[in-house]
């Protein structure tokens, strides 16, 4: 039976690790890219003359270099083709910041306890969405007031802090605590879309007028500790980021030395 391009690209992907969302993307951009008829170039000009979007552009770059080394990574003209690609250089935009009175008032004006525990968790803990999703009773450790994240970004374990707020939320639910810790009202799974709209619904609420993801919490998590007084080293690991480099973007949004400047006009 002759396996065609999408289970090439799948495979691969999934033998080199990638996460199930990555190879969604690189499927979706190859398709778009073959379906254009265009060379590999000319179909990235075509976006950037489209008006589309760094990452987009990023993506789509990462997802034809992919394709081309999966589908013809026994053509001889593949450093060739490869070469003529342009390495695509992630748009350095400093993150979205919550203060601490803005996340409170989002969690004061959400009344569903499900819905208010998932602000709480993703500000708390600093989780990534897909990380709140996954999240099971299991990884609850009450006695040590921790959370084990398992198989995060990366195929990495980490563990991060399980704050008093939420213990005492998760110790008043009535149902059985076992399996997912999300779960709607149909016994499935939450979406990313789903937790998308109860943070804009709850900035709405709260007379928020920036644009608020879930990843919005994660960098205010990571910001607040900092201006606190943590140690970057630790903040790294409780985000479970590989390289240090990725961390430091939050020194640059965090007001911990620039409140102490003192203005000119003052």
């Amino acid at each position: 039976m002759e396996i065609n391009w999408k289970q090439l690209v799948e495979q691969e992907a999934l033998l080199r690790g990638y996460s199930k969302k990555t190879i969604e993307n690189y499927i979706f951009q190859i398709g778009r890219f073959l379906k254009s008829g265009k060379q590999a170039r000319e179909y990235l000009l075509l976006l950037i003359n489209q008006g589309k979007s760094n990452e987009t552009i990023r993506l789509t770059n990462f997802a034809i270099k992919f394709y081309y080394s999966v589908i013809n990574s026994t053509d001889e003209n593949l450093d060739l083709i490869l070469k003529n690609l342009p390495n695509s250089k992630r748009a350095k935009t400093l993150p979205n910041i919550l203060s601490k009175e803005e996340i409170q008032r989002m969690i004061e004006v959400t009344k569903n306890i499900n819905h208010r525990l998932i602000i709480q968790l993703g500000y708390s803990a600093g989780l990534r969405v897909s990380e709140i999703i996954n999240l099971s009773w299991e990884n609850i450790d009450f006695d040590r007031n921790m959370v084990h994240i398992k198989q995060a970004k990366g195929k990495k374990d980490r563990v991060v802090m399980l704050s008093t707020k939420v213990k005492e939320a998760l110790a008043s639910f009535t149902a059985e605590k076992m399996g997912l810790l999300f779960i709607t009202t149909r016994g499935t799974k939450y979406t990313q879309r789903t937790i998308q709209k109860i943070l804009e619904n709850a900035a709405k609420k709260a007379k928020i007028n920036k644009h608020v993801t879930p990843h919005t919490l994660r960098h205010s998590f990571a910001t607040h500790l900092l201006e606190q007084g943590t140690d970057i080293r630790y903040i790294k690991d409780l985000l479970g980021h590989s390289d240090i480099r990725t961390t430091m973007i939050y020194t640059k949004v965090s007001n911990k030395d620039i409140s102490k400047i003192k203005s000119p006009l003052d």
